[in-house]
Formats: C-alpha cells, structure tokens, sequence
C-alpha cells in the first residue's frame, strides 16, 4: 500500500538533518492479467506516483489495472475510483453523468478531473457547469490515475469538492500496436500507437477512430476522431514532456424518454421523440510539464492551450412550451427542440516548489504554488425546430479569470505520526457581454479562503489511521453572477447567483495490508454544501437550490492470493438530505392541486433528486502475461429519488459484464468482451419532470379555449423520465505487437 511503503521511509530518515524525498509508487499487479497489456512506461514530469497518501481514500491506480477492467466508453475507465458511477443519457459524444458520494454531480459539477495537467470541467458551459467531456481519451494510453475525494488537499481547487481525478499518459511503449474492434450495434474501432526515439527523448503517436450505432431506433450514427502526440524528456523526477492532442466527434442522441410515451406503445423503448437531436464536439489542445527534484525540493510546472467547441440539440420536455401561457393553440406545433453552442479558448498556468527542511529537528516538506486559468468564451442558447434555428434566448461573450495560492506543510512527527495543514486562496473575475440581453451584462470579482488539515497515524502492523477535515468550492456560471432579468422575459427580475459556493466536509478512515494479499480501506465522510443558487444552462436563467448535506461510508478492497488470480469489491452508502424547508416548492403545490398528472413530485420534501444511497462492484480477474485470461465484473446503482418528496424514485440498476481472451506470446491478443450479460432492461439513468406529448389529456386543456391554470400548464405532466440500459452485446478486439 502507497501509504505504508511512504511511512517507513519516514522513520528511517526521521534522524537526519534534511528531509529526503519521498518516492509512492502505486502497486501495478506484474503477474495478473491486465486486459489490454500494452507495455509502457508512465515518467512523465508529474506522474501522481510521486504524491504521498494521506487520507483512507487517495488511491493510486496504474494505467495496466484501468485497462484491466472492462468498460464500453472512454470516461468509464474513471470507474477505478471506488464508490464512482459514469453513466450516459444522451448520444456517445456528449459529457456522461458522474455520482460519487451521494452527489449527482450532473456532467462534472464538484468533480474535478484533468488530463496530462489539463483541467476538463469547463466553467460557464452551455450546457452545465462543471461540464467534464472525456471522450478525447484513449484509455490505452493511461499511465496511472490518481485520486482524491473531499475538500482536504491545499492543491486542488475548483470543482474538487467532492472529489479530484487526475490522469496522467504513458511516454513510451515498447512495440508498436495496432488493434481492431467489431461489435454490436455497428460498433467499429481502430487503434495504433506507436514510439520512437528522438534526440534525447522519446516521440509517442497514437491514433483512434471509431464508429456506433447503438440499439437506438434512430441510430447514433456516431464518427469519432482521435489522435495524440507526444515528446518526453528525462524521468518522473527530473524531465518535460510536450502534448498534442485533436479530437472529433459527431453524433445523433436518443435522449430520455417519458415512461408513459413507452407504456402506451407510442414509441418502443429504445425509440425517440425527437429523432434531430445530437451533436457536434471538437477539441485540441497543447500541454506542457517540467519536473524538477534535488536534495532540497522539487520545482513542477505545467501549462495548457486548449480550443474546443460544442454544439448540442436536445429536447427533453418534447411540447411543454406549446402550452405556455400565453401561446397561440393555433400556432403549429414546433416542439421543445433547443441549441446550446460552446466555443472557447482556455490558457493555464501552474507551479509550485516543495522544500524539504527540518524545524526542531523534525524532518518537514512544504510545498508552495499559484494556479493560473483564463477561459474567452462564447456561449449560446436558441430555440430550433429539426436543428434549424427559431428565435435565440441568449448569446454571450465571457471572459473569466482566476488565479489560486495554496501552501501544505508535512510534518513527520515521529515514525508513526504525521500531520498535514494546508490553506488555498483562490480570486475569480469575470466580464459578461450578454449580446441580446443587455442588461444582463456586467461584471463581477470573489474570493474564497479554505483552510485544509490531516493527520496520519501508523504503520501499525502494516495498518494506517486518517483524520481529514477542510473546506472547499465550486465556481457558478458567470452569466448567472450577473444575471439581473429573465433571458425569456425581461420584465422579470432575477436574482443572481453568488460567484464562488463553498463547501465543508471531514473523513475518518483506515488502510491496512495486514492480510496477505488484500489490500482494504474502509471511510466515513461527511460534506456539507452551502445554499446554492445554479445556472441552469437548459433554460438560460438560475435556479435555487437549499444547502445540503451528506454523510456516508465506503469501504474498498483488491485482493490477490495468487499471480494468475485476483479479486476487488467496493460499497459506497450515502445519506444524502436537503436543509430547511422550501416555501416556494409548498406554495407550487398548492397551486397544482386538483391536477394530479401535474402536482405529483412537487410536495415538499429533504430528498436530493438524483442522489444515490448505495453504489457497489465486484469483480474477479484469472490469467497471466500470456495464455488465457478472462474476468467478470458486477455495477450495482442503487434506487434514487427523484423528486424532493420522494414521489418519484429510480429503480435500481445491476450489470454484469464479461471477458475472455488469449494472449500469445508474440504480443497478439484476441479478446471478446460482453456486457450487459443478463440483458437487463432496467434503466441507465432516470429523471422526473413535467414535459408534454401530444397525446397527454391535459395538453389539449391547456391549448383549448377554457386552459386550467397558468401553473399547471406550466408544469406539464409529471413522470419518469429515463434512458434504458443498452442490451446485451459483444465486442471483439485483435491486437499486434510490431
């Protein structure tokens, strides 16, 4: 275990006058199968490997077990944090859906997660805040993923509330590879990565395109691009590397559906209302790192070039606007189809130095460093009919800037004791040109202080003791900062969103390796938000929300009794509830009553809608370096409620996934992967909302000449709302080694 191997080394150098560096490796599995072998070397200048643990949930996971495990897109490869579900609802090229924590963190809110040192949560996105798209990734190319959950780590800023999730590249492999994928549902992949000495360094290339269908009735029609390059120099310790990256994507989606559109045979349950929905994404990017250690410390930089775009149709409540009061019955029908557009460049700069000292002859590192981010954005919502454009809601240009200092003192009381106090300041200005509103224009500046602290206890018979407590942040959108008036109606005011949303949370846990073989950690945690009121991308105005709080346990262990045999099970149990009431949802209500289809959902209640109160996997790997291989793995997502009186609740959701392979000696693979084995039809994600079809009894009240209220108009028909598991399908990959 990192953190034990890091302890030792403490004591042995608690004597001397000047703190050594500390070396964590994360423990790769040599003997046991991983499913994709590439060999390769992960030195890049700030490979995690390097950072010491100091709470019973960082973990350290090499690129060779992410790859060991089975997963049907890119961003579930992230599914190696322990407690984390990634899930889709839309099309494949659109961000997916994280929980962890009792959180539904939406596309990426309070979840931090980077790549080669670039940030992916796009702050003031048109399509949610937070949004973390991870469909650039080639999973074949993770070196090592490091993670963190909760506001405890004085270096992690924005969005890490919850958790922070940082993936680092390999810079080299040993023989060029090239494979080849066939699947259902017209799913084709082709992969080749291949390494070169140059000069002093090493070059990488790696290239990926891929195309889907799925089993959706209007099909995906999914056309991806992928490519990478990349130089490096030197070591872990003591080098540079320089990253290239482009991606491309294109996409029609199935949204979610409403269940009584599938109960009345309207359409199937892979059909869709909207067969125009989809979208466009592209990215590219450029990121550098320089790693520098001596006896005295360590200097890290990095910094990040990256230009992307979206442009997204999606039409989630299908004709509820048609009946808005106030909207001519005898206008044609146009549907609830919007645009949402996102172009925008990003430029970061970050440093830090670590000195290694003593005080009092106690050997002790501080580490000191400034975090530096500019997003120019532009940023769009308009109503559209078919992706053909109607009228615009908003259109505004964002300039948005903030720069983070942090310090983290260690200090090595004795052998068994540590401690570590950090505090972060973090500055936000932004500049909001609201084109069509322009009295929502203007700008706005915050700042947030958050004090950090941990202590460590052990080895004690290879077993160690945490205490971790902090405060932490997410950022809003700047254009809800400044909002003053509705986008849709301006004769209504609005009342902005504060900038910067802090965020308090304390875990207590242990690891231990006291078992041969097992590695186990077990952690209770609790996260306070603070109220929070959030832009809401979909409708171009905010929204509030109350302060919540959640409190839960986890417990994760990997287990390996022998080379050709391995085993890892994790739990994550969440209390998660709203504090206070919510007099404007009892008011609704009351407005609502005598229209059931539309109150259903809208009493009060504590019930954080999305939250889920159980997460578990279980898997079990068989096979060595060569020969036959295979696994099994078991993702439970436990029922959520969906409305804040609990009406409305998620079913839950079990999928048993498979593998079997052959590994020949010259470095080919052949490899069948399954999922979904029991073919459940249960569902992948599920909502509950007010939307309208045609076909709803109360639509045509509300277009009729004597509508019910405004209010029940407004709020449409209340249902489930869900997008269903892919069904049963294969994947079949052959791989070279050149």
């Amino acid at each position: 275990m990192c953190a034990l191997d890091a302890s030792a080394h403490d004591s042995s150098s608690s004597a001397t006058s000047t703190l050594p560096s500390i070396e964590v490796t994360s423990k790769r599995q040599d003997n046991s199968a991983p499913a994709n072998p590439v060999s390769s070397t992960s030195g890049s200048p700030d490979a995690p490997e390097n950072e010491p643990v100091t709470s019973a949930s960082q973990k350290n996971v090499s690129g060779e077990e992410v790859n060991a495990r089975l997963f049907s897109r890119p961003a579930e490869a992230l599914e190696v944090v322990p407690g984390l579900m990634i899930t889709q609802h839309s099309g494949e090229g659109k961000a997916n859906q994280y929980f962890l924590r009792g959180f539904n963190l939406d596309h990426g809110t309070d979840l931090a997660i980077s790549v080669d040192g670039m940030p992916v949560n796009m702050r003031t996105h048109g399509h949610g805040q937070g949004y973390a798209d991870l469909n650039f990734l080639i999973p074949e190319l993770i070196g090592s993923v490091n993670i963190k959950k909760g506001p405890y780590f004085a270096d992690e800023g924005d969005f890490a509330s919850v958790g922070a999730v940082h993936v680092n590249l390999i810079d080299s492999i040993a023989k060029s590879t090239l494979s080849t994928s066939i699947g259902s549902f017209g799913y084709r992949r082709m992969l080749g990565i291949t390494s070169t000495k140059a000069g002093d360094g090493t070059l990488l290339i790696a290239g990926e395109a891929s195309t889907y269908n799925g089993p959706w009735d209007n099909p995906d029609k999914v056309r991806k691009l992928n490519s990478v390059v990349r130089y490096t120099q030197g070591t872990a310790d003591n080098g540079f590397s320089l990253t290239g990256m482009a991606y491309s994507n294109s996409w029609n989606s199935t949204d979610q559906i409403p269940l009584r559109a599938i109960t009345s045979g309207q359409i199937g349950l892979y059909g869709a209302l909207d067969p125009t929905d989809g979208g466009r994404s592209n990215r590219f990017s450029i990121s550098g790192q320089l790693r520098k250690t001596e006896a005295e410390g360590t200097t890290k930089l990095n910094f990040y070039v990256v230009r992307s775009s979206l442009d997204l149709y999606n039409n989630f409540t299908y004709f509820l606007n048609e009946a808005a009061p106030g909207f001519d019955p005898n206008a044609p029908l146009l549907g609830d189809q919007f645009h949402q557009r996102d172009s925008r460049v990003i430029g970061g700069l970050n440093a830090s130095h670590t000195f290694n000292h003593t005080f009092a002859g106690l050997p002790m590192q501080t580490e000191v460093g400034i975090q530096n981010r500019y997003d120019s954005i532009r940023v769009g919502l308009s109503n559209t009919v078919q992706r053909q454009f109607v009228s615009g809601t908003r259109e505004d240009k964002v300039q948005e800037g903030s720069t983070g200092l942090f310090i983290q003192n260690t200090v090595h009381w004795t052998s068994w004791l540590r401690t570590i106090v950090g505090y972060r300041g973090d500055f936000y200005a932004t500049n909001v040109d609201s084109l069509l509103t322009p009295a929502n224009s203007g700008k706005a500046t915050s700042s947030i202080g958050s004090p950090k602290a941990s202590i460590v206890f052990g080895p004690f018979a290879k077993t160690e003791f945490f205490i971790n407590a902090g405060e932490g942040f997410h950022s809003n959108d700047a254009r809800g900062v400044t909002i003053k008036v509705s986008p849709t109606d301006p004769s209504e005011a609005v009342s902005p969103s504060p900038f910067l949303v802090k965020t308090r949370g304390a875990e207590v846990g242990i690891r231990t390796r006291i078992i041969p073989g097992l590695d186990s950690s077990l952690s209770l945690f609790m996260l306070d938000s603070a109220s929070e009121i959030l832009f809401v991308g979909d409708a171009g105005d905010t929204e509030p929300s109350r302060p919540s709080r959640r409190y839960g346990i986890e417990w994760t262990n990997h287990y390996q009794p022998t080379p050709w045999l391995a085993f890892d099970g994790d739990i994550a149990v969440t209390h998660a509830r709203f504090r206070g009431t919510n007099p404007d949802q009892a008011t609704a209500y009351a407005d609502l009553a005598g229209y059931p289809e539309a109150q259903i959902g809208n009493a009060p209640g504590n019930y954080i809608p999305g939250a889920p109160n159980m997460v578990a996997s279980a898997g079990v790997r068989i096979g060595e370096r060569t020969g036959w291989f295979g696994a099994l793995r078991y993702r439970y997502f436990g029922p959520r409620p969906l409305t804040e009186d609990g009406a409305f609740v998620s079913p839950a959701t079990g999928l048993l996934n498979g593998q079997v392979g052959y590994r020949f000696e010259n470095g080919w693979r052949v490899q069948l992967d399954a999922f979904n084995l029991t073919d459940s039809k249960s569902d992948q994600i599920t909502y509950a909302y007010g939307s309208f079809l045609k076909t709803d009894a109360l639509f045509a009240q509300c277009r009729s000449a004597n509508p019910p209220p405004a209010a029940v108009c407004a709020t449409g028909v209340m249902d489930r709302v869900l997008h269903p598991v892919e069904p049963f399908a294969l994947r079949l990959t052959v791989a070279g080694q050149f």
